[in-house]
């Protein structure tokens, strides 16, 4: 193997690089003439016997097997459509082509192949060669045959090798695909416009989130990678833009677990003169489409659940499911009650907790959040943790703000939009005094969305869905890592992390 860390290179397949290039053949051509992919040949010849078609196809794609019966080689080829096997005859190749193949062409290289489609006589469809085209050599070997690659850090480190040798991964991202463009064409269709806000920001808000920060050389300044394009798409709003989108990356300077990655995916979605109840709705409408669709089906298992997105769902206030849960109503209880009962059972933040509506999120995420498996709303947040909501219109010390739970996961957060600029600059230099305090978390003032609030926002519901963690529920996936292509991972030590083994395991 070569001495360079994290190549992969097999020597003996260099060197035969090296001797093709060397002898004049070319061995990366700038293209091939495909007409055809496996999965629809076998649907278009569904109907085939063991005579061969008088129709030739053309198809391109990896070699994945490659069985040898002296004169006579049986291959499997693989295109984005799926496999289809190859039957190779010295006879129809002639002497050279044959032996070009058999001594040149190995599993794991991309080939052009063109020839005729027959049924072998075990019921295969399958392409009788005429021409065979050697389009790229690959020189790192494929993991072995029967196994595939297996290895959890190498799958998510090296993707490319994980969709090479995984079926079910290019299904899982095959499904995300699908999620984004109906989530995209049924919003478009509901007369939403979609629009991009800036990644890189001078004051980062919109969630109570640490930033990432980087320096602009030109500009002298230092900026931040956004933590939601909240505040930008409120200004478009403000603009006279009724129904506005952005389906995000966000990155935020958090632990990373099979819940969060620090670079992830997310919808957020505004509507003029709408509230929470609006948002609420067009959320469950949203996702229950979305699942209906990517599964096929109303009822998806997640980690041995089956999860019904069946609607209406179920709407819960924050009190109420607290008492419902504990027992604890927190109208009926001081605030050192509160702690006490928050100290007595261990709950992390007890002792930073100063306010009724503090130990009332504690609590939830206690005794509650892990319990909601089937779709449940979550309404009317504490004012002290939703600085981006409207005061809730009838209770006193609350937001009109929801979230929406699933399996135990947070993925959907939406509000009654914050339009009044005065309550929102006195919400945003209440999180500047935390941040200043040192609660990394905490936003910074943005005094241009204050400003443009000055113009005047009207009425406005918002709604940000995590768009990772709901392609987990759809393809029944438990860590996050499954359903992002390249997740953050920490980095290799090579010669004491993986050993080149588990590459090729």
């Amino acid at each position: 193997m070569t001495e360079t860390p994290g190549l992969n290179f097999d020597e003996q397949k260099v060197d035969k690089l090296k001797e093709l290039q060397e002898s004049g053949i070319l061995v990366y051509p700038w293209e091939y003439a495909r007409k055809d992919h496996a999965a629809e040949i076998k649907d278009r010849f569904s109907e085939i016997s063991h005579d061969k078609s008088e129709e030739a196809v053309s198809v391109a794609g990896r070699l994945y097997t490659k069985r040898s019966h002296g004169k006579t080689v049986f291959a499997d080829l693989g295109d984005e459509s799926g496999r289809i096997q190859l039957y190779i005859r010295k006879n129809d190749l002639g002497d050279d082509a044959f032996t070009f193949f058999a001594k040149n062409i190995d599993v794991g290289d991309i080939v052009g192949v063109r020839g005729h489609i027959f049924r072998t006589k075990v019921g295969e469809i399958s392409i009788w060669v005429d021409e065979i085209t050697l389009l790229s050599k690959a020189i790192c070997p494929l993991p072995e045959k029967y196994h595939g690659l297996t290895n959890v850090e190498t799958r998510y480190r090296q993707r490319y090798l994980d969709l090479i040798t995984n079926d079910e991964a290019r299904s899982i991202f095959k499904t995300r695909s699908r999620i984004i463009s109906k989530l995209r064409s049924d919003l478009s269709g509901n007369g939403f416009m979609e629009f991009e806000t800036p990644t890189i920001q001078p004051i980062y808000g919109g969630a109570n989130a640490r930033p990432f920060t980087t320096y602009h050389n030109y500009l002298d300044q230092k900026l931040y990678l956004r933590i939601a394009p909240e505040l930008y798409l409120k200004r478009l709003i403000v603009g006279g833009f009724e129904k506005v989108f952005e389906i995000a990356k966000n990155f935020r300077n958090e632990d990373i677990d099979t819940h969060h990655n620090p670079e992830f995916t997310m919808v957020e979605i505004y509507s003029a003169y709408a509230d929470y109840n609006d948002m609420m709705t067009l959320t469950e409408d949203l996702i229950s489409g979305i699942i209906d669709e990517a599964a096929g089906t109303s009822e998806v298992v997640f980690e041995g659940e089956p999860i019904n997105y069946s609607t209406p769902w179920s709407r819960i206030s924050m009190e109420e499911a607290v008492l419902d849960a504990a027992g604890i109503d927190i109208h009926a209880q001081t605030v050192e009650e509160l702690r006490e009962l928050a100290e007595k059972e261990r709950i992390d933040g007890w002792e930073k907790a100063a306010t009724p509506g503090e130990f009332l999120v504690l609590f939830f995420e206690h005794y509650v959040e892990p319990t909601l498996i089937q779709p449940t709303f979550i309404y009317d947040f504490p004012i002290e943790n939703s600085p981006l909501a409207k005061k809730h219109r009838t209770k006193p010390g609350f937001t009109e703000r929801f979230e929406l739970f699933i399996a135990g996961m947070e993925i959907a957060n939406g509000f009654s939009e914050l339009n009044d600029p005065l309550d929102q600059k006195a919400r945003f230099e209440e999180q500047d005094a935390k941040r200043q305090r040192g609660d990394l978390e905490a936003q910074m003032i943005d005094y241009d969305f204050i400003n443009a609030l000055g113009y005047g926002m009207p009425p406005t519901g918002g709604v940000g869905i995590g768009i990772d963690r709901l392609v987990m529920l759809a393809t029944g996936q438990n860590s996050i890592k499954e359903v992002i292509l390249f997740p953050s991972m920490k980095p290799i030590r090579f010669g004491d992390a993986e050993s080149e083994d588990e590459v090729s395991e």
